[in-house]
């Protein structure tokens, strides 16, 4: 019998907007929440890659989540909250301060500076769950993480610490869904959000949404149209990745980006909410000039992104 996941559809990240001086502009930010909210997606996660939770202070990493819980509450949103740090022992610290904001789930990563054996892992993430007191956690172990976990791996986390109930991955084959079915029943199973459309007949369950860092609505529509339209929701996704090869990943691929500067890009083609390219340093990001150009390809392209 199969296990329906607590955790699914698509979710749009927090992003973070700074000023010139590389200084949170907290307005920016609420005014990119309400409009997350107002776009009707599955959820809304803070403090992930693109909210750069490496490089808040403690102070402005409390502001945010609490900012997020309060807003998100108030509408009925669901949300989750990254409590991630290269260090496991600001992880947990950060995890303890904010637990009682009661999100749908805490997002973590592995410890980051030198990589863990699987019982290090689990040994670290037995900790979490003590601390987050029986609320569910998310383990976010993205292909630039030290340590990627196989299925079989995955489910040894999930028999040993029941209280992680998804993973973010990069998702694989039929070979791999297969695997993961095999290891972790009713394990939440989000990839790429690019991606969402043709693995959802895999076995994946939902996306913390790169798609929704450009357009958060067009997001939510296409993810309708997989379950209204399947062949049409395909044809799209094959758009999508085509504008992503021809407009985005140059960045990456070519011009060594940050996977965050990415995200902020997209969201400043998208022009849903008051967004800037910049990173805070030492990151890179993409020049301002190249949004327009990328813009008017997307619009042609995706037009059912744009609205």
């Amino acid at each position: 019998m199969s296990i329906t996941p607590a955790i699914q559809g698509t979710w749009g990240t927090v992003l973070l907007p700074l000023d010139s001086n590389d200084v949170i502009d907290w307005g920016a930010l609420e005014a990119g929440l309400d409009a997350l909210i107002e776009s009707g997606v599955s959820g809304v996660y803070s403090n992930g890659t693109a909210g750069e939770f490496y490089s808040q202070t403690e102070d402005e990493f409390e502001r945010v989540s609490r900012t997020v819980a309060e807003r998100c509450s108030r509408a009925g949103m669901p949300f989750q909250l990254g409590v991630s740090h290269m260090s496991p022992w600001l992880s947990r610290d950060r995890l303890r301060r904010v637990v009682d904001l009661e999100p749908k789930a805490f997002q973590v990563i592995l410890p980051d500076w030198f990589p863990p054996t699987m019982e290090e892992s689990i040994r670290f993430l037995t900790e979490m769950a003590e601390v987050a007191g029986g609320q569910s956690l998310v383990l976010y172990n993205p292909p630039h993480a030290k340590v990627l976990l196989r299925p079989e791996e995955f489910g040894q986390v999930q028999r040993a610490v029941p209280s992680v109930a998804g993973i973010k991955v990069l998702g694989g084959d039929d070979e791999w869904f297969e695997s993961m079915r095999e290891h972790c029943p009713g394990l939440s199973v989000f990839v790429p959000g690019h991606v969402l459309a043709s693995s959802l007949g895999k076995g994946a369950h939902g996306s913390y949404s790169n798609v929704a860092c450009l357009s958060p609505t067009g997001a939510m529509k296409w993810f309708g149209q997989m379950h209204s339209d399947l062949p049409g929701a395909l044809e799209l996704e094959g758009r999508i990745q085509r504008f992503l090869a021809e407009e985005v990943r140059p960045f990456i691929l070519e011009q060594g980006y940050a996977n965050q500067a990415v995200d902020k890009f997209m969201a400043c083609i998208g022009d849903w909410a008051p967004m800037t390219t910049r990173l805070r340093w030492p990151y890179r990001f993409i020049p301002q000039a190249a949004v327009e150009k990328a813009r008017a390809v997307g619009r042609d392209l995706v037009p059912e992104l744009f609205g």
